[in-house]
């Protein structure tokens, strides 16, 4: 019997969104490992798992031969490993709010490159502007200021939930997300042109991940108009 109501739950429901929990679970999983080991095995950790802007940038000046080696693959490690909840929790948060529709859009296979590059290319670009740093770096900053750039790429007209303060009270209102990462993104390069020096390897990070992610939402959005439509001919 038709009721006359149309639900679509099977057609509409989305995947979930396996790439953003497992990088979540790993990045808390190493957090929980960091957080029980001694001040220098904490220590050992960062210096393992961390990427050496020195190293890194020592690398790019062999032979590419050269290139593919154990220090390589810190540019990847270090994205997974942090040293403090606030620093976890603030990657986190921006992974969840804005990568879950990411990896709806791009999928899973399109999701996983986006992080895991986006992150090392962020990296690469700070060892070449500091390659004299030898402290190492940590952390997903870069992954995931390069799936806000690429949420603003998909979905520039999109607007976000938020709750904005109006005196002692807390108001919800949809802000375009054009504006609310935009200004996010004025913020980073305010920082890196006039922050402090021990602020310019994170600002730097944020800024070359968000350029990465946006040139790959713009390139994906690119091929998806080139893409020639599948489906059966007209009139069948």
């Amino acid at each position: 019997m038709n009721t006359g109501i149309v639900t679509h739950w099977s057609d509409s429901s989305p995947r979930p969104p396996y790439v953003t929990i497992g990088f979540t679970l790993l990045c808390l999983f190493l957090y929980l490992v960091y957080a029980s080991l001694s001040p220098i095995m904490q220590q050992a950790m960062i210096d393992i798992g961390g990427m050496q802007p020195s190293v890194i940038a020592s690398l790019f000046q062999q032979p590419v031969s050269s290139w593919w080696s154990l220090p390589a693959l810190s540019l990847f490690t270090a994205l997974f490993v942090h040293d403090s909840w606030l620093h976890l929790l603030g990657n986190l948060v921006y992974l969840w709010v804005f990568g879950m529709k990411v990896e709806q859009r791009l999928g899973s296979l399109g999701m996983m490159p986006l992080f895991l590059l986006g992150g090392a290319l962020a990296n690469v670009i700070v060892a070449l502007r500091l390659p004299g740093l030898t402290t190492p770096i940590i952390g997903a900053s870069g992954a995931v200021s390069a799936v806000i750039g690429a949420y603003l790429g998909l979905f520039p007209a999109r607007h976000i939930g938020l709750f904005l303060p109006l005196g002692l009270y807390l108001q919800f209102a949809r802000v375009p997300a054009l504006f609310v990462i935009g200004s996010w993104f004025t913020l980073q390069l305010l920082y890196t042109v006039f922050g402090p020096i021990n602020a310019a390897v994170a600002w730097w990070t944020h800024l070359a991940g968000f350029a990465l992610g946006i040139s790959f939402a713009l390139a994906a959005r690119a091929l998806s108009l080139v893409r020639p439509q599948s489906g059966p001919p007209s009139g069948i």
